[in-house]
């Protein structure tokens, strides 16, 4: 069988025009082509679209899947570093944040130590009104403190 070149240019501008398209996003059924090729009216079109001989293709848009990708790997605590970080650390997490995160810290441990009796109330006090006072960088550095001024435990 030897294809013949058909010019549907007029019938696909028109089609286009009906469906409210794009030139290019309308697809016209290669078995009916003779169909499309004699028709020149509007009405014609309409009646080949209800027929299903010529259709709308489906829009392109863009793929999520990469972004969908990424996101995931966010979630797991990849691609964070230096290279993708904008504005100062205190604009990540506000330093009222780290300020809670870090004091709830201090005098979690603080309270186990008391419980534990390692410190006793004295000392726990002294050093819970210190942590308040912000005399302390960390958890670490509380202990380094109480490390190295540790006084005699009393029974």
């Amino acid at each position: 069988m030897e294809l013949m070149w058909v010019n549907l240019k007029g019938p696909r501008k028109l089609a286009s025009k009906v469906l409210k398209t794009g030139v290019n996003r309308i697809w016209i059924d290669p078995e009916k082509i003779d169909d499309v090729e004699g028709a020149i009216t509007r009405e014609e079109i309409r009646k080949l679209i209800h027929e299903g001989t010529i259709k709308t293709r489906a829009d392109k848009g863009v793929s999520r899947n990469r972004a969908r990708l990424l996101q995931e790997k966010r979630r797991r605590g990849l691609r964070k570093g230096v290279g993708t970080r904008r504005g100062k650390q205190s604009a990540r997490t506000p330093p009222k944040k780290s300020w809670e995160n870090r004091i709830r810290a201090i005098r979690l441990r603080l309270k186990k130590l008391k419980t534990r009796r390692v410190i006793h109330q004295d000392q726990y006090h002294h050093l819970y009104r210190m942590a308040k006072g912000g005399a302390f960088t960390s958890v670490a550095h509380m202990d380094q403190y109480i490390e190295l001024h540790k006084p005699i435990q009393r029974r």
